[in-house]
């Protein structure tokens, strides 16, 4: 039987700061993992036996079937994700908590009788999963994000663009996403976002309990508050290390990833 060629749906995830835990602490968060991603199946009200999963030692890669919409597996899927993980999180101890990345995108792939599915969707998957602002958005806050999120543009613009219910543009924030050979722009979804994962508005409280706006990170330890001023004046900050973030007033940011040799 010959392979066919299928347009998917695409999501992968990978556990921040995996290794180094040990072999033990390695498989109880990876089985936290899978867990946080079943039950987040489960309440988004998809069927787990249509989702082919694939575990990557420190991740897994999901395949969504043929006939899912692709805002399926953005909302409720990623707040409800987070949420879990969040929940495990409270109950977990320092070795065994979770901060996962995770990527989204989709293209045609092949899909071979064996049930193997590839294709060069999935190499621009990976590149996006390991993408400086990703990493970065993952780390956001004095604790991180129990879930950070990056859209390819493609994605973005068949599922946000279209303006599906509960998917609302202020919620992502433009970066730009530049990792070997792959140059191209992207979406964030992170903690402070009006989607989640903090419930209700999904703000999460900033300085001195003021709801945060949308696309604003939460301020680490030590980090004074910026004035007030007007919305549309762009302000431009220099993230330490080697990459220079380009913060735009309304929330969007433009991430140059200066890579080194």
């Amino acid at each position: 039987m010959n392979p066919k060629y299928e347009y998917r749906a695409l999501l992968a995830c990978d556990i921040a700061g995996s290794a180094g835990r040990g072999q033990q602490r390695l498989q109880e968060i990876r089985s936290a993992l899978r867990s946080a991603l079943s039950s987040a199946l489960d309440l988004a009200e998809l069927d787990r036996r249509d989702v082919s999963y694939v575990d990557t030692g420190d991740g897994c890669r999901l395949v969504a079937p043929a006939r899912l919409p692709k805002a399926g597996l953005l909302v409720p899927l990623l707040p409800e994700l987070s949420a879990r993980i969040r929940e495990h999180n409270r109950q977990a101890g320092p070795d065994t908590r979770l901060r996962v990345r995770a990527a989204v995108h989709a293209g045609e792939v092949r899909c071979d009788p064996d049930g193997t599915v590839s294709g060069t969707p999935f190499e621009a998957l990976a590149r996006l999963l390991d993408s400086a602002p990703l990493r970065r958005a993952a780390v956001a806050g004095p604790d991180g994000a129990p879930l950070a999120a990056i859209l390819s543009q493609h994605y973005y613009e068949e599922t946000v663009g279209h303006g599906y219910e509960g998917l609302e543009t202020g919620a992502f924030t433009a970066a730009e996403v530049v990792v070997k050979e792959y140059s191209a722009r992207a979406w964030l979804w992170y903690p402070g976002s009006p989607v989640g994962p903090y419930g209700g508005s999904g703000r999460e409280p900033g300085a001195g309990g003021r709801p945060m706006e949308a696309g604003q990170r939460p301020m680490e330890a030590g980090q004074r508050p910026m004035e007030a001023g007007p919305r549309t004046v762009e302000q431009l900050v220099r993230a330490t290390g080697n990459g220079t973030v380009f913060a735009v007033g309304r929330g969007d940011q433009h991430i140059r990833y200066n890579e080194r040799g």
